[in-house]
């Protein structure tokens, strides 16, 4: 997906894809985060879930 989106005549960046993609992946993620009670093994848990998030973005632009 390296073309622009046409939405209602607005160009936007793929990246902008991405970044709605990992987004949607993230709040998946942090439910099962909740279930198993992440956060007790981290010191930092919404830094680690930012660290994650653009890890996720990273690869879904090196990947697609």
């Amino acid at each position: 997906m390296r073309q622009d989106l046409d939405i209602g005549g607005i160009l936007f960046s793929p990246f902008v894809a991405y970044a709605g993609a990992a987004f949607v992946i993230m709040v998946v993620l942090r439910a099962g985060f909740a279930r198993i009670r992440f956060s007790r093994y981290v010191a930092n848990p919404p830094l680690v879930e930012a660290g994650l998030y653009i890890c996720i973005v990273a690869l879904l632009v090196a990947l697609f």
